[in-house]
């Protein structure tokens, strides 16, 4: 696989990505943001959880 052919592979993989999303969020909207909801839920109880254990070092 050439360069030339790997970066035609990731744009090809990218737009997939980016229309099946939209797709998803088009379609389902109340699915979508139970999604988004869950994964920001995640992204705060791990931030949540990396502060009590750098506060606990002190």
């Amino acid at each position: 696989m050439g360069v030339v052919t790997a970066v035609q592979g990731k744009k090809i993989l990218k737009w997939t990505v980016i229309v099946v999303v939209a797709f998803y969020l088009l379609t389902r909207p109340t699915d979508a943001a139970h999604t988004v909801h869950g994964a920001l839920n995640g992204m705060i109880n791990a931030a949540d959880s990396m502060a009590q254990f750098f506060a606990s070092l002190t």
